[in-house]
């Protein structure tokens, strides 16, 4: 008599079997949904390596359309928005030594710094640019908290060589209250060289006197500080070389109780200017006891008698 297989034992196996089917298709799926995750990954690395490497190309174009020049310009400036003052003083220095009035356009930014070394800096900075545009950005200056920044903005507006600067510097020489930043004013104005400044440059040498301006309110003179802001009205006088000079000039090299270098830069601003008005005055010192005050009053002579000889012939 043969034997049988157990119903118990048949459902069994049908279960186990329907178990592992079900096992199978479950980690089917998963394995589908994986690799449709893995497919859509791998497609947005793709797209976005396609995306940086054109953006890379298209930065390559625009860096090679840039000349040289712009590129330089372009590094200063990124330069100088750091937060490290003397990459930001390099910057405006380089952009300066550039001379174009796109560099300085850049360096331009500079004039507004916190730090007064780097408005100091950027006033130089910026004299490439068309003068109008140049002495709008620097006359502001000229009201700095900082001494340092008003000499050296002082210097700068002198460098434009424009007259539009000379009513503003004549304010400054006339009533700062540093004797630096007047002198610096004296030394622009001679720079510039326009005959509108010579009432202002007269009065420092004349304080209170006839060249004084009317209405004007003169420092009062100082024996060590002021003598540089006299000596830089008597060169500038020299340099402008008007003949509305020569009587304050004159009346400074007459006076023995003044300082030898003061005496001296009259005599050689006289020599400048060639009036022979002032010849009186230079021969009167060429016996003085100063050999080098002596000399020079030659040499203003011997340069006045060239120019009469000249204008002679």
């Amino acid at each position: 008599m043969g034997s049988s297989a157990s119903p118990s034992g048949s459902q069994s196996w049908t279960n186990a079997r329907a178990c592992l089917i079900h096992q199978l298709v479950k980690q089917t799926l998963i394995q589908h949904f994986l690799m449709k995750r893995y497919i859509t990954l791998l497609a947005l690395g793709l797209a976005c390596a396609i995306l940086v490497a054109g953006y890379g190309v298209a930065s390559a174009q625009e860096s090679r359309a840039l000349t040289p020049l712009q590129r330089e310009i372009e590094k200063q400036r990124v330069l100088l928005a750091s937060s490290d003052v003397e990459a930001r003083r390099d910057a405006l220095i380089r952009l300066g030594n550039l001379h174009r009035a796109a560099s300085s356009r850049v360096a331009a930014t500079g004039l507004t710094d916190p730090l007064p070394i780097i408005r100091a800096t950027a006033a130089h900075s910026i004299l490439s640019l068309p003068v109008d545009e140049a002495i709008a950005g620097l006359l502001p200056l000229l009201n700095d908290k900082q001494e340092f920044v008003r000499q050296q903005v002082a210097y700068a507006l002198g460098e434009t060589h424009s007259d539009r600067a000379v009513a503003a510097l004549a304010n400054i020489m006339a009533g700062d209250k540093e004797n630096s930043v007047r002198g610096a004013a004296a030394v622009a104005l001679g720079e510039i060289g326009d005959a509108a400044a010579v009432l202002s440059l007269t009065a420092i040498l004349d304080p209170g006197g006839a060249a004084a301006i009317p209405g004007k309110k003169q420092k009062a003179k100082s024996k060590t500080e002021n003598e540089f802001v006299a000596r830089a009205a008597a060169r500038s006088l020299g340099q402008i070389g008007s003949r509305q000079g020569v009587a304050s000039l004159t009346r400074v090299l007459a006076e023995e109780i003044n300082p030898g270098d003061l005496r001296r830069e009259a005599a050689t601003a006289l020599g400048l200017i060639g009036d022979s008005a002032a010849v009186p005055a230079l021969r009167s010192v060429l016996g003085s006891e100063d050999p080098h005050l002596a000399r020079t009053a030659q040499e203003a002579l011997e340069r006045i008698a060239r120019r009469s000889n000249r204008q002679g012939m």
